[in-house]
């Protein structure tokens, strides 16, 4: 187990100057701020009013098609183009509400969890409702990811503090792909490769294991105590942030007022803090991303919901006044945020149920 270990180096150094103007000059010489300015709401998505959506995301490589999920039990499937934006099918099942949901790579299909301790894959054309996986422990399920080199298995998190590989072509458990956290399991992330996998709970304590490909097999890595007590409701996995700073990173919602930027340090997922940013989050299940794009500017983006009911822009490599945009808007904390694939739009998800579409500005 490893505590919260804080890097000696300054913040910012990790961007070369010189790669940093010859990057900036390629780049046009636009601003990250200026990058990340939207010239106000695109769409507002209402079918799930009074219910918080805590998921949303846009599915893989389309700029137009978006899902979320919502604790009235349903999660929608929505569709920017052709124009009007609507809702392309609402999926219908669960008996309870809706936690976790993710595209598999195709986004063909829909894996979902729900509080009534089912996992369920939907086909995303239709929303029929393909198959349904009991958790052996009739336990809440909270999260649930695919494996990103493998979409037949996906990951998912109980609230008795459980994780389970699970093959969705068969429903069944995989061997040897299960442990054990020290709380309700609430978020999960693989890296890239989807050799590690990170997973947070709710007492505070982010896991890396090692996942083996073959098998499907989890190892126990590493275990960092974040905050005693504190949920980790969001981990965000990415391998470069920028062309200039080129460590893996994950970047963890915690309930502590911060969002918090790690580097991940070798191969068994262990982590270091790099940047931490004040956000209001202190209990609230709030997620956060990193902007899909490689950007060619100096300094990178990360964007975050907060319970201030705003969603905030930060530039990880800027070492004063990190906040390069903030959108108002909301009704309630904002709970996801998500980009579609050339960051031309953004989705925000909130506590009341309502989904906005932002709009980039145009250049």
């Amino acid at each position: 187990m490893n505590r919260a270990v804080y890097d000696e180096r300054p913040p910012g150094s990790l961007v070369p100057t010189s790669v940093a103007e010859a990057s900036r000059a390629m780049a046009g010489d636009t601003t990250l701020s200026e990058n990340y300015a939207f010239a106000g709401m695109h769409h507002i998505f209402d079918q799930h009013v009074d219910s918080a959506v805590p998921r949303l995301q846009f599915a893989n490589d389309d700029k137009h098609l978006l899902a979320c999920c919502s604790l009235d039990g349903t999660l929608s499937i929505m569709t920017l183009s052709p124009s009007p934006p609507s809702v392309k099918v609402t999926l219908k099942g669960h008996g309870g509400p809706v936690t976790d949901f993710a595209w598999s790579l195709s986004n063909d299909i829909i894996v979902s969890t729900s509080l009534d301790g089912t996992l369920r894959i939907w086909n995303t054309e239709d929303g029929r409702c393909i198959r349904e996986v009991r958790d052996p422990e009739s336990s809440e399920l909270l999260c649930c990811t695919f494996q990103p080199m493998n979409n037949n298995l996906t990951v998912v998190g109980n609230s008795k503090h459980h994780l389970q590989v699970v093959n969705i072509s068969t429903g069944k458990k995989v061997k040897g792909g299960s442990s054990k956290l020290t709380g309700r399991v609430l978020s999960l992330s693989f890296d890239a490769p989807g050799r590690i996998l990170w997973a947070g709970d709710d007492r505070g304590s982010i896991f890396s294991f090692l996942f083996d490909m073959a098998t499907g097999k989890l190892t126990k890595a590493k275990r960092l105590v974040v905050s005693e007590g504190s949920s980790i409701c969001s981990i965000s996995a990415r391998s470069w942030i920028s062309r200039e700073a080129r460590d893996p990173s994950l970047l963890v919602n915690a309930c502590v007022n911060k969002l918090l930027l790690y580097r991940v340090v070798d191969n068994d997922g262990t982590l270091q803090l790099k940047r931490s940013f004040p956000i209001q989050h202190g209990s609230q299940l709030v997620h956060s991303i990193f902007c899909p794009l490689m950007s060619f500017r100096q300094g990178a983006c990360v964007v975050t919901g907060s319970e201030d009911a705003c969603v905030y822009f930060f530039d990880v490599e800027r070492n004063t006044k990190a906040i390069v945009n903030k959108l108002q808007g909301h009704g309630g904390p904002v709970l996801d945020v998500s980009f579609n694939c050339d960051e031309s739009l953004l989705a925000s998800a909130d506590s009341t149920g309502m989904v906005i579409i932002w709009r980039r500005e145009q250049k």
